[in-house]
């Protein structure tokens, strides 16, 4: 793993540490996460908190 991989990692699991984070502080939003039927529809609903977990770290 390079570096800057290594970078992208960490960056998303604090992004998904921190999403976990609000859904304690605003209880309402893990509804809106129970309701999403697929993963993309996860990841646009998390865009909107202003969490990117979308990109893998993995990816170009």
């Amino acid at each position: 793993m390079s570096e800057e991989e290594l970078s992208r990692f960490i960056k998303k699991v604090k992004d998904l540490n921190d999403l976990v984070k609000s859904l304690e502080k605003i209880p309402s939003r893990k509804a809106l996460l129970a309701s999403c039927k697929n993963h993309k529809e996860v990841i646009i609903l998390a865009k909107s908190w202003g969490y990117n977990i979308g990109r893998r770290w993995g990816d170009e």
